[in-house]
This record gives structure tokens, sequence and C-alpha cells, in this order.
């Protein structure tokens, strides 16, 4: 708790801007803890010290605005990436041909899907990128995905959350589960694929 303490006594312009660093790395680096410093920015909302609506605007802002760099940084420099020896290492032409297809296929509602989970949501914006799809048809989804995801969890913390603990414990299991349903999305996707490289 004195971790807490020290966090609850910063002012809130530094506590705001280090929700917004944390929320903007999570794009580049998804290990990144942006939801556990939103909860924590919505979980002093609760107590009167911000507010909610501040804590919602510098996450998603902060969040989209780096998954949208990302997203232009690949969909303008990927391809030449992937063609480079280490590219060509990374990701084979044909694998990178079949994620193109299912991201013309199923782009919207599955960049919006993917968004809401762990670990996926850094990797939509590169490879949506890569696919070469639109800036409306990425950036749309993935903003309202992010909107969804932070604004219902802000929302719920500032409202219930009186003991910060119990919100970290809550907030822990919620991507415990989206964890595994990510994972399984993955091993789902990695079968169909290699099933389809075979034929």
């Amino acid at each position: 708790m004195t971790l807490l303490r020290f966090l609850d006594s910063l002012p809130p312009g530094l506590l705001y801007a280090a929700i917004a660093g944390l929320a903007a790395l999570e794009s580049v680096f998804p290990p990144v803890p942006a939801d556990t410093a939103a909860a924590f920015g919505a979980f002093l909302a609760g107590r009167g010290r911000m507010s909610a609506w501040a804590v919602f605007a510098v996450t998603w802002g902060a969040n989209v605005g780096s998954a949208a760099a990302v997203y232009g940084l690949a969909r303008r420099y990927g391809r030449a990436f992937c063609r480079s020896r280490l590219g060509r290492k990374l990701v084979s032409e044909r694998v990178l041909l079949h994620i193109e297809r299912q991201y013309h296929r199923h782009g919207t509602y599955g960049i919006f899907l993917s968004r809401l989970l762990p670990v996926w949501r850094a990797v939509v914006p590169p490879f949506a990128g890569l696919a070469g799809l639109s800036a409306a048809r990425t950036l749309l989804p993935l903003a309202l995905a992010s909107g969804l995801w932070y604004g219902v969890l802000i929302f719920l913390v500032a409202r219930l959350g009186a003991n910060f603990d119990a919100v970290l414990a809550t907030v822990g299991r919620v991507n415990r589960v989206l964890a595994v349903v990510a994972l399984a999305a993955l091993l789902g996707l990695a079968f169909a694929l290699r099933r389809r490289l075979k034929r």
C-alpha cells in the first residue's frame, strides 16, 4: 500500500500524464499495465481526486493515437521490412498473403473483437497496416473497441471500487479469462493456417 499512497499523493496532472503514457505504450509493448493505470485513475476519480471523464479521455486518446501511429508506420514501411532478410525470417510471404486475405475478409469485426483481448490488442494495428486496410476500416473499429473496454472499466471502477486491491484482483481475473480466450483463438488460427498451408 506504500506505492498506492505515494501515487495518491502525486498531483493529478502528473497522474493523467502517467496514465496516458502507459495507455500509449500498450499498443507497442503489450505487457505494459495500461488497464491497471486506467483502473487506478478511475479509483481516484471515485474518491473525488480525479475526473472519470478525464481519465477516460486521456486513456482512450493515448491508446488509439499510439495504435494509429503503429498502423500508419506498418502500412508505409511494413512491406519493405517484410521483404528484407530479417522480415522474411519473421513472416514468410505465404503467411503474409494469408493474413492479408483474412484481414480483408474479416477486417472490421475481427479488429473490433481482437482489440478487446489482451496481447492481441498490440497485434491488430501493425498487421492491419501490412494488409493494406484503409484507415477508416482499421481505426474506426479499433477506436470503438478501445472506447468500450476502457469506458466500461473506468465507469465500473469509479462507481464500485472502494478497495483498490479488490479492483486489481478483479481486473486481473478478467484479463486472465480474456487471455485464455485470446490463446484459444491464436491456437485455432495457427491450426487453420497450418492446414491451409499443407493443402
